[in-house]
């Protein structure tokens, strides 16, 4: 059985735990999914301020912030005991487009080449982390939710914004990955 856990799964069975959890959430307590709202109970929780937007009840929210706390425990568990040994799988042709990028260190779960320490102190690695990670920020406060709440949670209810809103987050990963990234990565 558990060979059968460190083998890589199909795309589809984590799609349909997901899809079949968000009308699970709503069916039993009327909670809608999403990630960014665990961090803002986990803030508003832990970082007690006159600031408007964490001023109320997150108490009625611990649910969410169990969910994250457990995304994390089983995410590190995870890699810790359930990983096969092997490295990630890339397809070809990823790995001809990462090399021509100077990115050749891809065998951990994020780029080693681009993610580390010591490339916060150089440009792209400035750029790639410190400010793609205040743009991931901003860009989910002003959206009024993440990438998650809005493509499986939004979409699912018809809700409009949603749908700008992950035509948006994809039209934006697209510019990023096929303009930006390629700019950033000759850096």
């Amino acid at each position: 059985m558990l060979e059968l856990i460190k083998q890589p799964w199909h795309w589809s069975v984590a799609g349909a735990i997901i899809g079949l959890g968000v009308p699970l959430l709503y069916l039993l307590g009327n909670k809608p999914f999403g990630i960014s709202s665990s961090f803002r109970h986990l803030c508003a929780a832990c970082l007690p301020s006159k600031v408007p937007y964490f001023q109320y009840d997150w108490k009625k929210e611990t649910w969410n912030i169990f969910l994250i706390v457990g995304i994390v425990l089983g995410a590190g568990l995870a890699a810790t005991f359930l990983s096969n040994g092997e490295p990630i799988q890339i397809a070809e042709a990823t790995k001809a487009q990462l090399s021509a990028l100077n990115v050749t260190d891809y065998q951990g779960l994020v780029p080693t080449d681009i993610f580390n320490l010591d490339s916060v102190l150089t440009p792209r690695g400035f750029i790639m982390i410190v400010v793609g990670g205040f743009l991931v920020g901003f860009g989910t406060r002003y959206a009024g939710g993440c990438t998650s709440g809005h493509a499986i949670t939004g979409i699912s209810n018809f809700q409009v914004s949603s749908i700008v809103a992950t035509i948006c987050f994809m039209a934006g990963g697209f510019i990023m990955t096929h303009l930006l990234l390629p700019i950033i990565l000759k850096l």
